[in-house]
């Protein structure tokens, strides 16, 4: 019976064990190590090792079985114990790990068995270090934390840096380069000298003259060509009162001139070549055979030296103060002196030219002696067929 009894413990014991996943191989190893102790005893009883024997008391008998069975019975109720230990503990973790997935699994029932192994665990940690944007698109640190990958990156950053800029700068430089290339010595804009053009030329102020000082900027670009150069070279010239220099666009310039007759021109008793002077004494050109209408002629004796002469600069100073009506009728201007000066005019009368002599002496009070001369000349009453109108003296005018 003892056998029976302990082996369906046994059995029942090994069934539950199979049944419960989560009890520890330890405490398998512990109750099949008990149950084959007392199988060893239980079969050292039946066997024929045991003393039989008719006189052996029953009481004795009866004792070791009373014994026996209580002793398993201890056994049994110290296993039992420690199976219903085993079973709260179970159904603890049990209900904990249930408690967590019905929290994280809202289809589930609340009465429904839950195996924890299937449920999904998030490591948030792992997750974190794994992205590398937060939830908002805002960076976050790397995902991997690798300081010599992260010194090689560094570096291949810099070395990237330094690479682009160097590019950066070469292109720039490469751009600018030719640039100033296309813009100043390329042919794209050289100025060619067909293409100067020049306007307000006279007889006096030549087109060749403007021409020679124009060819000096000639094979440059015109982003070199210095206009005010070239405007300060022509008004430099003898009869030139203004200069305008424009720059065509791609290889031409356009020059215009304001050039002035003659203040006078003078003229040497034993020659015919006529030298023409501007206001200052300068000489424009030296001309023959050309007609000096409205332009005064002063008769030197040397035109070289003349120029020098104070009494031909009194000369050009009070010609080139007269208007241009009473300059077309002067003929001939003559200066012996600086206080000499003398102007000769014709106006045409009823039997023919009517000729008069104007002594202007020098050139002070200019405007007072014009208003004079041009008051009385301008009165037949007053200047009647007198030939000679002396203003060296505006206080007192002469005629005769």
């Amino acid at each position: 019976m003892g056998r029976m009894i302990f082996g369906k413990s046994s059995s029942n014991d090994e069934s539950n064990d199979l049944n419960n996943p989560n009890k520890s191989a330890s405490s398998i190893k512990h109750t099949r190590s008990i149950a084959s102790t007392f199988v060893t005893s239980d079969t050292f009883a039946a066997t024929d090792n045991f003393p039989k024997s008719d006189n052996f008391p029953k009481s004795t008998n009866f004792s070791k079985s009373s014994n026996l069975d209580a002793h398993k019975r201890s056994i049994q109720s110290n296993l039992n114990s420690q199976d219903s230990t085993r079973l709260a503990k179970n159904d603890l973790s049990n209900s904990k790990k249930a408690t967590t997935s019905s929290s994280l699994e809202n289809q589930s029932s609340k009465n429904a068995f839950v195996d924890a192994r299937r449920l999904s665990v998030v490591d948030f940690v792992k997750q974190t270090l794994k992205s590398s944007s937060g939830p908002l698109g805002i960076a976050s640190r790397p995902k991997v934390i690798d300081f010599s990958a992260r010194e090689k990156e560094k570096n291949f950053a810099k070395i990237r840096t330094i690479l682009l800029r160097f590019a950066y700068a070469f292109l720039a430089f490469a751009l600018i380069a030719l640039l100033c290339w296309m813009l100043f010595l390329s042919p794209f804009f050289r100025l060619d000298s067909k293409n100067i053009r020049i306007f307000g030329s006279n007889e006096w102020v030549s087109e060749q003259k403007i021409a020679s000082i124009a060819s000096n900027q000639v094979d440059k670009s015109l982003f070199l060509v210095s206009s005010q150069q070239i405007i300060e070279q022509l008004n430099n010239i003898p009869g030139v009162t203004e200069t305008k220099v424009v720059k065509q666009f791609p290889h031409g310039l356009q020059i215009t001139v304001r050039a002035q007759k003659p203040a006078a021109m003078l003229k040497a008793k034993d020659g015919e070549k006529l030298t023409a002077v501007d206001v200052k004494g300068r000489v424009l050109n030296a001309v023959q055979n050309v007609s000096t209408s409205g332009i005064p002629v002063i008769e030197v004796s040397d035109v070289t030296k003349s120029l020098n002469s104070r009494a031909v600069k009194e000369a050009l100073k009070i010609v080139s103060s007269l208007s241009q009506d009473f300059r077309s009728h002067v003929i001939r201007v003559s200066a012996k002196t600086q206080d000499s000066v003398e102007t000769e005019v014709s106006y045409p009368g009823p039997s023919g030219d009517v000729r008069r002599i104007v002594v202007w002496g020098d050139s002070s009070d200019l405007e007072l002696k014009k208003a004079i001369v041009e008051t009385i000349i301008s009165d037949p009453s007053k200047i009647s067929n007198r030939q000679l109108l002396d203003v060296s003296a505006p206080a007192r005018p002469i005629l005769k």
